[in-house]
Protein backbone atom coordinates (compact mmCIF):
# COMPACT_ATOMS: atom_id res chain seq x y z
CA UNK A 1 0.00 0.00 0.00
CA UNK A 2 1.30 3.53 -0.74
CA UNK A 3 2.69 5.55 2.14
CA UNK A 4 0.10 8.20 2.87
CA UNK A 5 1.32 8.76 6.44
CA UNK A 6 2.09 12.44 5.68
CA UNK A 7 -1.46 12.97 4.44
CA UNK A 8 -4.76 12.96 6.27
CA UNK A 9 -8.37 13.71 5.47
CA UNK A 10 -10.67 14.24 8.45
CA UNK A 11 -14.39 14.92 8.18
CA UNK A 12 -15.24 17.26 11.04
CA UNK A 13 -18.91 18.06 10.36
CA UNK A 14 -21.69 16.64 8.17
CA UNK A 15 -24.66 18.67 6.98
CA UNK A 16 -27.92 17.39 8.40
CA UNK A 17 -29.86 17.85 5.15
CA UNK A 18 -27.41 16.72 2.45
CA UNK A 19 -24.10 14.97 1.83
CA UNK A 20 -22.23 18.25 2.40
CA UNK A 21 -19.39 18.08 4.89
CA UNK A 22 -16.55 20.08 6.39
CA UNK A 23 -13.11 18.51 6.38
CA UNK A 24 -9.41 19.06 6.97
CA UNK A 25 -7.01 17.92 4.25
CA UNK A 26 -3.42 17.67 5.48
CA UNK A 27 -0.44 17.55 3.09
CA UNK A 28 3.33 17.97 3.51
CA UNK A 29 2.88 21.64 2.55
CA UNK A 30 0.12 22.40 5.00
CA UNK A 31 -3.51 21.79 5.87
CA UNK A 32 -6.54 23.23 4.11
CA UNK A 33 -10.16 23.24 5.15
CA UNK A 34 -12.76 21.80 2.81
CA UNK A 35 -14.92 22.44 0.86
CA UNK A 36 -12.33 24.50 -1.00
CA UNK A 37 -11.47 25.77 -4.47
CA UNK A 38 -8.25 24.87 -6.28
CA UNK A 39 -7.21 27.67 -8.63
CA UNK A 40 -5.58 26.80 -11.95
CA UNK A 41 -1.93 27.70 -12.34
CA UNK A 42 -1.76 25.92 -15.67
CA UNK A 43 1.84 26.66 -16.64
CA UNK A 44 3.23 27.13 -13.11
CA UNK A 45 1.47 30.47 -12.74
CA UNK A 46 -2.06 31.55 -11.95
CA UNK A 47 -2.57 34.00 -14.80
CA UNK A 48 -1.83 37.65 -13.94
CA UNK A 49 -1.08 36.97 -10.27
CA UNK A 50 1.99 36.31 -8.13
CA UNK A 51 2.02 33.92 -5.16
CA UNK A 52 1.99 36.99 -2.88
CA UNK A 53 -1.22 38.22 -4.52
CA UNK A 54 -2.75 34.75 -4.27
CA UNK A 55 -2.05 34.67 -0.56
CA UNK A 56 -3.41 38.19 -0.14
CA UNK A 57 -6.61 36.81 -1.70
CA UNK A 58 -6.54 34.06 0.97
CA UNK A 59 -5.89 31.22 -1.47
CA UNK A 60 -5.18 27.86 0.17
CA UNK A 61 -4.28 25.58 -2.75
CA UNK A 62 -3.54 25.77 -6.47
CA UNK A 63 -2.91 23.31 -9.30
CA UNK A 64 -0.68 23.04 -12.35
CA UNK A 65 -1.02 20.98 -15.52
CA UNK A 66 1.40 18.13 -16.14
CA UNK A 67 0.69 18.22 -19.87
CA UNK A 68 1.75 21.83 -20.38
CA UNK A 69 4.73 21.61 -18.04
CA UNK A 70 6.10 18.43 -19.63
CA UNK A 71 6.22 20.33 -22.92
CA UNK A 72 7.54 23.65 -21.56
CA UNK A 73 9.90 23.88 -19.68
CA UNK A 74 9.99 20.09 -19.07
CA UNK A 75 9.56 18.08 -15.89
CA UNK A 76 13.28 17.37 -15.72
CA UNK A 77 14.15 21.06 -15.52
CA UNK A 78 11.52 21.68 -12.84
CA UNK A 79 12.92 18.78 -10.82
CA UNK A 80 16.42 20.24 -11.26
CA UNK A 81 15.12 23.59 -9.98
CA UNK A 82 13.90 21.95 -6.78
CA UNK A 83 10.35 21.03 -7.76
CA UNK A 84 7.26 22.99 -8.66
CA UNK A 85 6.77 24.63 -5.24
CA UNK A 86 10.25 26.16 -5.24
CA UNK A 87 10.22 26.88 -8.97
CA UNK A 88 7.15 29.09 -8.77
CA UNK A 89 7.55 30.37 -5.21
CA UNK A 90 4.42 28.72 -3.80
CA UNK A 91 4.90 26.97 -0.45
CA UNK A 92 1.30 25.87 0.15
CA UNK A 93 -0.48 22.67 -0.97
CA UNK A 94 -0.58 21.97 -4.69
CA UNK A 95 -2.19 19.50 -7.08
CA UNK A 96 -1.19 18.40 -10.58
CA UNK A 97 -3.36 16.58 -13.08
CA UNK A 98 -2.13 13.58 -15.03
CA UNK A 99 -2.05 15.21 -18.47
CA UNK A 100 -4.98 13.09 -19.61
CA UNK A 101 -7.57 15.83 -19.97
CA UNK A 102 -5.16 18.16 -21.75
CA UNK A 103 -4.04 15.44 -24.17
CA UNK A 104 -7.58 14.56 -25.10
CA UNK A 105 -8.80 18.16 -25.15
CA UNK A 106 -5.52 18.92 -26.94
CA UNK A 107 -4.31 21.74 -24.79
CA UNK A 108 -5.97 24.63 -26.56
CA UNK A 109 -9.50 23.98 -25.30
CA UNK A 110 -10.58 22.80 -28.76
CA UNK A 111 -12.26 19.76 -27.33
CA UNK A 112 -12.97 21.01 -23.82
CA UNK A 113 -16.58 21.92 -24.57
CA UNK A 114 -17.07 18.68 -26.43
CA UNK A 115 -15.86 16.65 -23.45
CA UNK A 116 -18.14 18.65 -21.16
CA UNK A 117 -21.00 17.98 -23.58
CA UNK A 118 -21.50 21.48 -24.96
CA UNK A 119 -21.25 20.64 -28.65
CA UNK A 120 -21.15 17.70 -31.01
CA UNK A 121 -18.36 18.46 -33.45
CA UNK A 122 -16.51 15.18 -33.16
CA UNK A 123 -13.20 13.90 -31.87
CA UNK A 124 -11.03 15.01 -34.78
CA UNK A 125 -8.22 17.32 -33.72
CA UNK A 126 -5.06 16.19 -35.49
CA UNK A 127 -2.73 16.84 -32.55
CA UNK A 128 -3.81 13.55 -30.97
CA UNK A 129 -2.25 10.87 -33.16
CA UNK A 130 -3.28 7.62 -31.46
CA UNK A 131 -4.76 6.05 -28.34
CA UNK A 132 -3.91 2.46 -27.43
CA UNK A 133 -3.62 0.23 -24.41
CA UNK A 134 -0.06 1.44 -23.97
CA UNK A 135 -1.02 5.12 -23.80
CA UNK A 136 -1.37 7.95 -26.28
CA UNK A 137 0.79 9.64 -28.90
CA UNK A 138 0.33 13.32 -29.68
CA UNK A 139 2.17 16.23 -31.27
CA UNK A 140 3.63 18.99 -29.14
CA UNK A 141 1.84 22.27 -29.70
CA UNK A 142 5.23 24.01 -29.22
CA UNK A 143 7.43 22.32 -31.81
CA UNK A 144 5.37 19.51 -33.36
CA UNK A 145 7.49 16.67 -32.01
CA UNK A 146 5.78 13.37 -31.26
CA UNK A 147 5.30 12.62 -27.57
CA UNK A 148 4.12 9.38 -25.99
CA UNK A 149 2.33 9.62 -22.65
CA UNK A 150 1.58 6.48 -20.66
CA UNK A 151 0.35 5.81 -17.13
CA UNK A 152 3.94 5.20 -16.09
CA UNK A 153 5.35 8.34 -17.68
CA UNK A 154 2.49 10.42 -16.25
CA UNK A 155 3.44 9.23 -12.77
CA UNK A 156 7.11 9.96 -13.47
CA UNK A 157 6.34 13.47 -14.72
CA UNK A 158 4.13 14.26 -11.73
CA UNK A 159 6.76 12.85 -9.37
CA UNK A 160 9.36 15.19 -10.88
CA UNK A 161 7.00 18.15 -10.63
CA UNK A 162 6.52 17.34 -6.95
CA UNK A 163 2.95 18.48 -6.21
CA UNK A 164 1.34 17.10 -3.05
CA UNK A 165 -1.75 15.67 -4.73
CA UNK A 166 -1.54 13.94 -8.10
CA UNK A 167 -3.98 12.23 -10.48
CA UNK A 168 -4.04 8.87 -12.22
CA UNK A 169 -3.78 8.88 -16.03
CA UNK A 170 -7.13 8.39 -17.77
CA UNK A 171 -8.91 8.98 -21.06
CA UNK A 172 -11.54 11.73 -21.13
CA UNK A 173 -14.22 10.73 -23.61
CA UNK A 174 -16.26 13.41 -25.42
CA UNK A 175 -20.03 13.66 -25.32
CA UNK A 176 -20.74 12.36 -28.80
CA UNK A 177 -19.25 8.86 -28.43
CA UNK A 178 -21.59 5.93 -27.77
CA UNK A 179 -21.89 3.75 -24.71
CA UNK A 180 -19.76 0.93 -26.14
CA UNK A 181 -16.83 3.27 -26.72
CA UNK A 182 -17.35 4.88 -23.31
CA UNK A 183 -17.33 1.46 -21.64
CA UNK A 184 -14.15 0.35 -23.41
CA UNK A 185 -12.48 3.65 -22.56
CA UNK A 186 -13.53 3.38 -18.90
CA UNK A 187 -12.17 -0.17 -18.69
CA UNK A 188 -8.88 0.97 -20.19
CA UNK A 189 -8.72 3.87 -17.72
CA UNK A 190 -9.21 1.33 -14.94
CA UNK A 191 -6.28 -0.70 -16.22
CA UNK A 192 -4.29 2.51 -16.52
CA UNK A 193 -5.24 3.30 -12.93
CA UNK A 194 -3.78 0.00 -11.77
CA UNK A 195 -0.59 0.73 -13.71
CA UNK A 196 -0.44 4.18 -12.10
CA UNK A 197 -0.73 2.63 -8.65
CA UNK A 198 2.05 0.16 -9.44
CA UNK A 199 4.36 2.87 -10.78
CA UNK A 200 3.48 5.24 -7.94
CA UNK A 201 4.17 2.54 -5.35
CA UNK A 202 7.55 1.69 -6.85
CA UNK A 203 8.88 5.20 -6.19
CA UNK A 204 6.66 6.35 -3.33
CA UNK A 205 8.55 8.42 -0.75
CA UNK A 206 5.59 9.70 1.25
CA UNK A 207 5.63 13.15 -0.37
CA UNK A 208 2.68 12.65 -2.71
CA UNK A 209 -0.82 11.18 -2.61
CA UNK A 210 -2.61 9.69 -5.61
CA UNK A 211 -6.24 10.20 -6.64
CA UNK A 212 -8.24 7.73 -8.71
CA UNK A 213 -10.60 9.18 -11.32
CA UNK A 214 -14.21 8.13 -11.88
CA UNK A 215 -15.09 7.82 -15.58
CA UNK A 216 -18.10 6.35 -17.39
CA UNK A 217 -19.60 9.29 -19.28
CA UNK A 218 -23.31 9.89 -18.74
CA UNK A 219 -24.11 6.23 -18.07
CA UNK A 220 -25.14 5.44 -14.50
CA UNK A 221 -24.08 1.78 -14.56
CA UNK A 222 -20.62 2.69 -15.90
CA UNK A 223 -20.23 5.43 -13.32
CA UNK A 224 -21.10 2.97 -10.58
CA UNK A 225 -18.57 0.43 -11.88
CA UNK A 226 -15.82 3.05 -12.08
CA UNK A 227 -16.70 4.49 -8.67
CA UNK A 228 -16.50 1.07 -7.04
CA UNK A 229 -13.14 0.52 -8.73
CA UNK A 230 -11.68 3.64 -7.12
CA UNK A 231 -13.17 2.60 -3.78
CA UNK A 232 -11.50 -0.81 -3.90
CA UNK A 233 -8.01 0.43 -4.83
CA UNK A 234 -5.34 2.11 -2.70
CA UNK A 235 -5.97 5.66 -3.84
CA UNK A 236 -5.81 8.46 -1.30
CA UNK A 237 -8.63 10.43 -2.87
CA UNK A 238 -11.30 10.29 -5.56
CA UNK A 239 -11.79 12.62 -8.51
CA UNK A 240 -14.91 12.78 -10.66
CA UNK A 241 -14.06 13.55 -14.27
CA UNK A 242 -14.76 12.80 -17.90
CA UNK A 243 -17.86 13.65 -19.87
CA UNK A 244 -20.43 15.28 -17.62
CA UNK A 245 -23.34 15.52 -20.02
CA UNK A 246 -24.97 18.19 -22.12
CA UNK A 247 -26.99 20.00 -19.45
CA UNK A 248 -26.91 20.91 -15.78
CA UNK A 249 -29.40 18.12 -15.13
CA UNK A 250 -27.18 15.51 -16.81
CA UNK A 251 -24.15 16.78 -14.91
CA UNK A 252 -26.04 16.51 -11.63
CA UNK A 253 -27.10 12.95 -12.45
CA UNK A 254 -23.54 11.98 -13.38
CA UNK A 255 -22.21 13.15 -10.03
CA UNK A 256 -25.15 11.80 -8.04
CA UNK A 257 -24.69 8.37 -9.62
CA UNK A 258 -20.99 8.43 -8.75
CA UNK A 259 -20.90 9.66 -5.16
CA UNK A 260 -23.16 6.87 -3.93
CA UNK A 261 -20.44 4.30 -4.61
CA UNK A 262 -17.10 6.01 -4.01
CA UNK A 263 -15.14 5.62 -0.79
CA UNK A 264 -17.07 7.63 1.83
CA UNK A 265 -14.08 8.78 3.86
CA UNK A 266 -11.71 9.93 1.13
CA UNK A 267 -11.48 13.50 -0.20
CA UNK A 268 -13.55 14.00 -3.36
CA UNK A 269 -12.45 16.36 -6.12
CA UNK A 270 -14.60 17.54 -9.04
CA UNK A 271 -12.42 18.12 -12.10
CA UNK A 272 -12.89 21.30 -14.08
CA UNK A 273 -16.18 22.57 -12.67
CA UNK A 274 -16.68 25.68 -10.58
CA UNK A 275 -19.43 28.22 -11.23
CA UNK A 276 -20.88 29.65 -8.02
CA UNK A 277 -24.14 27.77 -8.57
CA UNK A 278 -22.11 24.59 -9.14
CA UNK A 279 -20.39 25.00 -5.78
CA UNK A 280 -23.71 25.02 -3.96
CA UNK A 281 -25.12 22.15 -6.04
CA UNK A 282 -22.20 19.79 -5.73
CA UNK A 283 -21.10 20.60 -2.18
CA UNK A 284 -24.50 19.17 -1.28
CA UNK A 285 -23.50 15.95 -3.07
CA UNK A 286 -20.32 15.65 -1.03
CA UNK A 287 -17.71 17.33 -3.24
CA UNK A 288 -14.76 18.56 -1.16
CA UNK A 289 -12.67 20.44 -3.73
CA UNK A 290 -13.28 22.03 -7.12
CA UNK A 291 -10.99 23.34 -9.82
CA UNK A 292 -11.77 25.54 -12.79
CA UNK A 293 -10.16 28.19 -14.99
CA UNK A 294 -13.35 30.28 -14.83
CA UNK A 295 -12.32 32.89 -12.18
CA UNK A 296 -9.25 34.14 -14.06
CA UNK A 297 -10.65 33.50 -17.55
CA UNK A 298 -13.68 35.65 -16.80
CA UNK A 299 -11.40 38.33 -15.43
CA UNK A 300 -9.47 38.51 -18.71
CA UNK A 301 -12.79 39.19 -20.44
CA UNK A 302 -13.75 41.97 -18.05
CA UNK A 303 -16.10 40.06 -15.75
CA UNK A 304 -16.18 40.32 -11.95
CA UNK A 305 -17.90 38.01 -9.48
CA UNK A 306 -20.27 39.88 -7.20
CA UNK A 307 -22.06 38.28 -4.26
CA UNK A 308 -25.79 38.63 -4.77
CA UNK A 309 -25.59 39.16 -8.55
CA UNK A 310 -28.24 36.95 -10.21
CA UNK A 311 -25.91 36.25 -13.15
CA UNK A 312 -22.95 35.68 -10.77
CA UNK A 313 -20.83 38.33 -12.57
CA UNK A 314 -20.97 41.85 -13.95
CA UNK A 315 -19.20 42.88 -17.16
CA UNK A 316 -17.04 45.95 -16.55
CA UNK A 317 -16.76 46.58 -20.30
CA UNK A 318 -20.40 47.66 -20.36
CA UNK A 319 -21.04 51.37 -20.85
CA UNK A 320 -23.06 51.63 -17.63
CA UNK A 321 -19.79 51.45 -15.65
CA UNK A 322 -18.08 54.32 -17.50
CA UNK A 323 -19.00 56.81 -14.77
CA UNK A 324 -19.55 54.40 -11.86
CA UNK A 325 -17.27 55.49 -9.01
CA UNK A 326 -18.18 52.60 -6.67
CA UNK A 327 -15.60 49.89 -5.88
CA UNK A 328 -15.99 46.32 -7.04
CA UNK A 329 -17.07 44.90 -3.67
CA UNK A 330 -15.82 46.18 -0.33
CA UNK A 331 -17.06 43.01 1.39
CA UNK A 332 -14.23 40.98 -0.19
CA UNK A 333 -11.61 42.71 1.93
CA UNK A 334 -8.63 43.16 -0.41
CA UNK A 335 -7.32 46.34 -2.09
CA UNK A 336 -8.20 45.12 -5.59
CA UNK A 337 -11.85 44.91 -4.56
CA UNK A 338 -11.91 48.11 -2.49
CA UNK A 339 -9.54 50.68 -3.96
CA UNK A 340 -10.46 50.92 -7.64
CA UNK A 341 -13.67 52.28 -9.05
CA UNK A 342 -15.66 50.43 -11.66
CA UNK A 343 -15.14 53.46 -13.90
CA UNK A 344 -11.37 53.10 -13.62
CA UNK A 345 -11.48 49.38 -14.40
CA UNK A 346 -13.81 50.12 -17.35
CA UNK A 347 -11.21 52.60 -18.64
CA UNK A 348 -8.38 50.07 -18.25
CA UNK A 349 -10.33 47.48 -20.19
CA UNK A 350 -11.14 49.93 -23.00
CA UNK A 351 -7.47 50.96 -23.12
CA UNK A 352 -6.33 47.31 -23.17
CA UNK A 353 -4.23 47.84 -20.06
CA UNK A 354 -3.02 44.66 -18.35
CA UNK A 355 -3.73 46.05 -14.89
CA UNK A 356 -7.44 45.45 -15.50
CA UNK A 357 -6.92 41.69 -15.75
CA UNK A 358 -4.72 41.73 -12.65
CA UNK A 359 -7.28 43.61 -10.57
CA UNK A 360 -10.20 41.47 -11.74
CA UNK A 361 -8.29 38.19 -11.41
CA UNK A 362 -7.37 38.86 -7.80
CA UNK A 363 -10.87 40.10 -7.03
CA UNK A 364 -12.48 37.00 -8.56
CA UNK A 365 -10.18 34.63 -6.70
CA UNK A 366 -10.71 36.47 -3.42
CA UNK A 367 -14.48 36.39 -3.99
CA UNK A 368 -14.48 32.63 -4.59
CA UNK A 369 -12.34 32.17 -1.47
CA UNK A 370 -14.87 34.25 0.48
CA UNK A 371 -17.62 32.03 -0.95
CA UNK A 372 -15.85 28.86 0.22
CA UNK A 373 -15.28 30.25 3.73
CA UNK A 374 -18.96 31.13 3.95
CA UNK A 375 -19.95 27.70 2.59
CA UNK A 376 -17.94 26.01 5.32
CA UNK A 377 -19.50 28.24 7.96
CA UNK A 378 -22.97 27.52 6.59
CA UNK A 379 -22.43 23.75 6.68
CA UNK A 380 -21.37 24.13 10.30
CA UNK A 381 -24.70 25.86 11.03
CA UNK A 382 -26.85 23.74 8.66
CA UNK A 383 -27.73 26.91 6.74
CA UNK A 384 -26.56 26.25 3.17
CA UNK A 385 -29.97 27.11 1.72
CA UNK A 386 -29.94 30.55 3.34
CA UNK A 387 -26.41 31.24 2.13
CA UNK A 388 -27.25 30.23 -1.43
CA UNK A 389 -30.06 32.79 -1.47
CA UNK A 390 -27.55 35.46 -0.44
CA UNK A 391 -25.18 34.60 -3.27
CA UNK A 392 -27.62 33.74 -6.06
CA UNK A 393 -30.39 36.26 -5.73
CA UNK A 394 -33.35 35.42 -7.97
CA UNK A 395 -36.35 37.38 -9.15
CA UNK A 396 -34.42 40.62 -9.57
Amino acid sequence: MPDYSNFLFEITKRDSMSRARIGRLTTPHGTIETPNYIFCGTKATVKNLSPVQLKEARTDIILSNAYHLMIQPGAELIEQMGGLHKFMGWDEPMLTDSGGFQVFSLGEGVMANEIKGKNNKGYDNKSLLSISEEGCVFKSYVDGRKITLTPESSMEIQRKLGADLIMQFDECTPYHVDKDYTARSMEMSIRWGDRCLTEFGAYDDGKQALYGIVQGGVYEDLRRFSSEYTKDRDFFGTAIGGCLGGSDEEMYNVVASSVQYIHPNRPVHFLGIGRIRDVFTFVRLGIDTFDCVIPTRLARHGAAYIKGEPRETINLKNACYRTDDSPLDERVGIPASQNFSKAYIHHLLKANELLASQILSQHNIATINMLMREVRAAIAKDSLDDLEKEWLVTGV
